[in-house]
């Protein structure tokens, strides 16, 4: 497996050959680039990882990189990645590496390189990383210059609370609803933060392969083929809600109470109508003259545009990618955003996707309706997201044919076009978004329809598009 070096981290197998695998040397490089690079204030990063067999290697190399750059490491150990991000705010560092290959599979890890805000490096400066680290000009601390290593469990309780304190957390009316929920946390960190907030929560819950083995039981992306055993249990009835989280507890996915999938497209929708319900008074004015604004990327489902519509705030569409939905979301002062694939952004906590905060306004949005997850699912318009890939050849011009496809669209009455990542093609019902995958030599098509049939359909018909362009 080929080393993936990207604007967001390095990830890669564990095992084999340097340059082509994610090994000590290649960890030592992109970790000092990343040291060099980073402005240096208070001379403390912050290193967090899920629960992957190879964390402990990974973790051992990067710190004692850093030391070696003249860092001090605060070591949170065991943490998800939003508490890393909100890690670094709180300790004032400069920084923060996670160490997770988030929904990947076991042999993989990578990682996830934070600024000082605890947020994802913007796209130039990640590409200046990639630079340092290929340029090699490094120079490390004299003897007497080095960093030290300090271990700080505190960040998974503070996390906690933060969560807690959150002003449409409403920890009473979930506790007087006396929710029991099971929870699939994938063998990895969720196992030990997500009991303790369930418990101040006052929810009970059934653990479904909570020990943080980093053996993960099945394919870790929050996925429904890859759910069938919280399925099966959720279905015996014993349980309000169904949550599944991946090893960084960044996604977050729902199961109704009759076993069936609530939708990971939903995850935010669900969330945002609660956050924007919140937002009006009983007269249906806004509150506080606060914009009522969402985002999420192009391959999200409509129905967050929908829902933000209802309640007469915007929606602003970002490119794929978590740093741009965040930057969008301060371009336009969202009040929530994220990402289709489970992933919810609150600004009042932080910008970043956190299952924690997901969990806790879904909660108190299902204790204040007073109704079944089923019957919430309902509420919202039902599309359905066909996936779909055209595979490449190295000849295969893909800006070419993308440019191509715009034109080809850009007269159509009934469709509105919108190249800021790919090409996405909107109809009055349905859409379909073209891109390039930044990691595979292949282009994706995500289409959305009312019926999975029809999304799938015209996620056919532009391929073919695209096949005869080629």
């Amino acid at each position: 497996m080929a080393l993936i070096k990207s604007i967001s981290g390095i990830r890669g197998t564990i095992g084999g050959r340097t340059g082509d695998t994610l090994n000590p040397l290649d960890i030592v490089k992109f970790t000092t680039a990343y040291a060099t690079f980073i402005p240096r204030k208070s001379g403390k990063i912050v290193v967090g990882r899920d629960g992957r067999i190879s964390g402990p290697m990974v973790r051992d190399v990067v710190c004692g990189t850093l030391v070696g750059m003249g860092f001090d490491v605060i070591d949170i150990g065991y943490a998800t990645t939003p508490t890393t991000e909100l890690a670094v705010r709180m300790s004032g560092a400069d920084g923060g590496i996670i160490i997770t290959a988030s929904h990947n599979p076991r042999q993989w890890n990578a990682l996830k390189l934070l600024n000082s805000e605890g947020e994802f490096l913007t796209a130039a400066d990640g590409n200046e990383v990639l630079r340092i680290a290929e340029a090699e000009d490094f120079n490390y601390a004299e003897v007497d210059a080095l960093g030290r290593v300090t271990a700080d469990s505190s960040f998974d309780e503070r996390h906690i609370q933060s969560v807690l304190d959150l002003r449409l957390v409403d920890v009473e009316a979930i506790r007087k609803a006396r929710f029991t929920v099971c929870v699939d946390s994938i063998n990895s960190v969720g196992g030990i933060i997500l009991p303790r907030l369930l418990e101040r929560l006052g929810v009970g819950y059934k653990f479904l392969n909570g020990d943080v083995t980093g053996d993960f039981a099945h394919n870790p992306e929050p996925l429904e083929k890859n759910l069938s055993g919280i399925m099966s249990e959720m279905r015996t009835g014993h349980y309000d809600l169904g949550i599944v989280v991946d090893p960084d507890v960044d996604r977050l996915a729902f199961i109704s109470e009759d076993g069936t999938m609530f939708g990971e497209e939903y995850t935010l929708v669900s969330v945002a109508d609660y956050v924007l319900s919140e937002m009006r008074n009983e007269k249906g004015e806004m509150r506080n003259d606060v914009p009522l604004t969402t985002v999420s990327n192009l391959s999200s489902t409509r129905a967050l545009r929908d829902v933000t519509e209802r309640y007469g705030g915007h929606y602003a569409a970002a490119a794929v990618g978590e740093v741009n939905v965040t930057t969008k979301m301060k371009e336009v002062g969202a009040v929530i955003g994220g990402e289709g694939n489970g992933g919810v952004i609150y600004p009042e906590s932080h910008y970043g996707r956190d299952a924690l905060v997901g969990i806790a306004l879904f909660l108190t949005a299902l204790a204040k309706k007073g109704c079944k997850v089923s019957e919430l699912r309902r509420q919202f318009p039902d599309y359905q997201i066909a996936k779909n890939r055209i595979d490449l050849t190295p000849e295969t011009d893909v800006d070419a044919i993308l440019v191509r496809v715009k034109e080809m669209y850009s007269g159509d009455p009934q469709a509105q076009v919108n190249d800021i990542d790919g090409v996405k093609i909107d109809f009055p019902d349905r859409w379909v978004h073209l891109r390039k995958s930044n990691t595979e030599p292949i282009i994706r098509v995500y289409s959305e329809a009312p019926t999975m049939e029809a999304a799938d359909e015209l996620g056919k018909q532009l391929m073919q598009v695209v096949y005869d362009l080629q």
